[in-house]
């Protein structure tokens, strides 16, 4: 069954689409599998520039020993586009036709490291156009928010942004941690459809979680229409491709939009050689760790910084 938010929003493939909106939203609650709705097939016809029907042409092309086939096959688009190019003397390149795609495979070497789906295999897209949070990465990260929040062995109970989602692999370790609700942000129609719909639906997520297959500066943009009576997310995950993003312009997008508030915490995982601000709108750096290549970057609300400068000062005593 798929439910369609009150917003004129949704996504291309199997979830609709509609050209008048950019920004795009699916509330999926439960597996989608009966036939979707194909749209209507357009027969376009055209009239002769002559008076003769198409019998009259056969006949008189069969009087004069002429096959009509031949003469009454309509050259393609490309044929015709190619001659107009020859009239003009455009027309000596030949123009090969791209190469089709080969298909996109799918392993399953992630998995859920802690909480309810513990050692459950997730999907994710074979290549590098999709690149997980390195698990290390991910373990460290899900640590230091549990202790921050006060609750080491799971989650404080909350709503999690999952931007640049990908597989969901961070989003549906929030929920298996103890997350109520989980929106996810991915515009790759493929990946929605088969690598982290099918995740959210093994790990039995699929009705805590909430899918925008959207670009993430617009959703950005308009994140006040999902914010809306719940206020601003709890956590945020931002996990961009490396080389496509300016980390200080995205973040900057996000701490004045209405996903921030003054007790989130906000998770960024950034390439070596990026200088990262020591705030990030109302919240502070509580923790910037490197793992090789990879450093992964925590913000947080100002008392849980007073808390790890406390923590420190007592180690420091005791040591």
């Amino acid at each position: 069954m798929l439910v369609v938010s009150p917003s004129p929003i949704l996504s291309s493939t199997s979830l609709g689409f509609d050209t008048k909106f950019s920004l795009f939203s699916t509330y999926l609650s439960r597996p989608i599998y009966q036939k979707q709705r194909q749209p209507p097939i357009i027969v376009l016809s055209y009239k002769s520039e002559t008076g003769l029907t198409s019998e009259d042409k056969k006949e008189l092309l069969t009087r004069y020993g002429l096959d009509p086939d031949e003469f009454l096959s309509e050259p393609s688009s490309k044929t015709r586009r190619r001659k107009e190019l020859q009239k003009k003397g455009r027309g000596a390149k030949v123009v090969r036709d791209e190469e089709p795609k080969e298909p996109r495979e799918i392993h399953r070497l992630l998995q859920v490291l802690g909480g309810k789906a513990k050692r459950k295999k997730l999907l994710s897209p074979k290549g590098m156009d999709v690149r997980p949070m390195m698990e290390v990465v991910k373990g460290a990260a899900f640590d230091i928010l549990q202790v921050a929040g006060g609750c080491p062995a799971s989650l404080r109970p909350g709503r999690w942004l999952d931007l640049y989602s990908g597989t969901g692999s961070v989003g549906i370790e929030a929920i298996s941690r103890g997350c109520s609700e989980v929106h996810f942000v991915e515009m790759d129609p493929w990946v929605v459809s088969s690598i982290l719909q099918p995740n959210l639906e093994w790990t039995g997520f699929l009705d805590v979680s909430t899918i925008h297959a959207v670009r993430v500066e617009n959703f950005l943009e308009r994140a006040d229409k999902f914010v809306g009576k719940d206020g601003p997310f709890d956590y945020i995950s931002v996990t961009p491709p490396y080389t496509q993003v300016d980390y200080g312009v995205l973040l900057d997008q996000i701490s004045t939009s209405a996903v921030v508030g003054k007790d989130t915490f906000i998770v960024v995982e950034y390439p070596l050689r990026t200088d990262m601000l020591e705030s990030c709108g109302c919240l502070f750096k509580i923790k910037d760790r490197r793992f090789g290549r990879t450093h992964l970057a925590i913000y947080g609300p100002e008392w849980a910084q007073k808390k790890r400068k406390s923590e420190k000062a007592l180690q420091t005593i005791v040591g």
